[in-house]
């Protein structure tokens, strides 16, 4: 599989699973996004479930969704590249951000590349990239790309990244991750999956 070049920019959703605002997640999420701007033609559209959470709770079908979250869905499912957080929340996502997902078609994330990150008060929650976000999206048939992003309160200020090794982290997860979007863009995808 070779690489393409798209006419059109490639679509960047960000998801914050974060039921808080300010919240760090939505700040790491923020910067990675960021990032991907920098270095190649995109939209970027951030998700924050904490936004769409009372047009999502208590919804039990996806016909029954706020129209705006129903809008949020569809960026989610033609997106070019994922990259979703959440918080370390009972050693696990949040209930609100796995709600999301429930709604998500599930064929419409196959071999779609999601970098996955996490925030925690400690470094000791790291694996919760692994052992919960990494499964959620192999049940969706992503691509899940092997850098993950994982930070811990220390890494912030105020709600903005301050340790310099999580930003090196951040360009070197996204530096490894945009060659593969570029060969797994929409166009490639439906060619192979």
């Amino acid at each position: 599989m070779t690489a393409i070049t798209l006419a059109r920019p490639l679509s960047v959703v960000g998801v914050s699973g974060s039921t808080h605002s300010p919240s760090r997640t939505t700040a790491l999420v923020d910067e990675i996004l960021a990032v991907v701007a920098r270095n190649r033609d995109v939209e970027t559209h951030l998700v924050e479930v904490d936004r769409i959470g009372p047009g999502l709770a208590g919804t039990v079908r996806r016909s029954e969704l706020a129209p705006s979250v129903e809008a949020e869905l569809s960026r989610i499912e033609t997106a070019d590249l994922l990259v979703v957080a959440s918080p370390v929340y009972r050693a696990s996502y949040t209930g609100l951000f796995k709600h999301l997902f429930d709604f998500v078609e599930q064929y419409a994330l196959v071999g779609t590349p999601v970098l996955l990150a996490a925030t925690g008060g400690s470094e000791r929650h790291g694996l919760m990239i692994e052992h919960q976000l990494r499964p959620l999206f192999g049940f969706f048939q992503s691509l899940t790309l092997p850098n993950g992003i994982y930070a811990s309160d220390g890494d912030f200020t105020d709600y903005r990244i301050s340790n310099a090794e999580l930003r090196e982290r951040i360009e070197t997860a996204v530096a490894r991750a945009l060659p593969v979007v570029a060969r797994v863009a929409p166009e490639v995808r439906s060619a192979y999956f």
